[in-house]
């Protein structure tokens, strides 16, 4: 099993790591069994047959490095992030950063229309793609919560995506650029964007076919996931590992700089409205598995995980 280690990951030669790849065109029933097995075990795979358009990803990846390409002050008019906008190498308030830059949008339309009179000379054409790339992301985030509810046996197989369809769901999604590490008169690959968990419930990413995520597997060895870039990764936030009770394993993971390609990453980060109560369903209950994780609210946890470090761990703060 792939477990976040409460102590920093040590370094190490990597050796690559391949995910399980599900097609989620399969049968059903078999589908969700793969999922549950792939969280319990990696806490991440790859899905296959998702439904996204060519087209829509392809909008989306256009508009995406036509933004990053412009120049430095071009950009820094979306910006500075706070938390939504433009961001170079800073990540978030507390002192982390990487050899990244991004863009951080909420997935609210009004949110997205506004901001994007700063980011794009054509405003209407980049809220179009980013609006349309976010349905259709959101619609394969529903989709794989609702086979994840029905692999674990939960009663209401939309208790977890519910969580996502509110109108008021805190959902985000976030363009991320690592520029080559020879673009810094080095070819040595660095840290784009350090290591941590991600705080909401599921992920969904999709990157151009250059590598750089890597997971931390049990005993805090540092693995590359071979890029795939027909697929999309999916990995388990800290909410979904709370909401299954330690059934899923929400898994550090990190993203390096290549020394010679750019590379461009799209994350869908589905989360619940901010002040709904979050608990386990009864299901996941049982004399073999006790409660470990107490009821919460979104807007709680994200209060105190936007209080930490990127590397701290957080999910322990929900342990009864």
């Amino acid at each position: 099993m792939v477990v976040a280690p409460p102590n920093p990951a040590r370094s190490g030669k990597p050796e690559p790591i391949e995910l399980p790849v599900i097609n989620l065109s399969a049968d059903r029933s078999e589908v969700s069994k793969l999922i549950v097995k792939a969280c319990e075990q990696y806490g991440f795979f790859k899905a296959v047959h998702h439904g996204v358009s060519d087209d829509v990803i392809a909008a989306m990846e256009e508009e995406g490095l036509g933004f990053f390409t412009k120049p430095v002050c071009e950009k820094q008019r979306a910006g500075p992030a706070g938390p939504f906008g433009y961001g170079i190498k800073s990540i978030g308030v507390n002192g982390d950063s990487g050899e990244v830059e991004y863009l951080l949008l909420h997935t609210n339309p009004s949110s997205i229309s506004q901001l994007s009179h700063t980011i794009s000379d054509d405003p209407k054409k980049f809220s179009s793609a980013v609006s349309g790339y976010i349905e259709a992301v959101k619609r394969l985030a529903c989709e794989i919560l609702d086979l994840m509810a029905e692999g674990l046996g939960v009663h209401d197989p939309s208790l977890l995506s519910n969580m996502i369809r509110d109108v008021e769901s805190d959902s985000m999604f976030r363009l991320n650029h690592y520029p080559p590490s020879s673009y810094r008169a080095t070819t040595t690959t660095e840290i784009g964007f350090g290591e941590h968990t991600d705080p909401q419930m599921l992920t969904i990413l999709r990157s151009n076919d250059v590598g750089g995520l890597q997971i931390c597997v049990a005993g805090g060895t540092w693995v590359p996931v071979t890029p795939d870039p027909t697929a999309f990764c999916i990995n388990v936030g800290d909410v979904l590992q709370a909401m299954t009770n330690g059934r899923f394993m929400s898994v550090r993971h990190r993203a390096l700089t290549n020394g010679y390609k750019y590379r461009m990453s799209m994350a869908y980060f589905g989360a619940p409205p901010p002040h709904a109560w979050l608990s386990v369903p009864p299901e996941l209950v049982t004399p073999h598995r006790p409660l470990l994780y107490r009821p919460f609210t979104w807007a709680e946890y994200k209060k105190v995980s936007y209080s930490l470090r990127l590397g701290d761990s957080r999910v322990q703060l929900l342990l009864k």
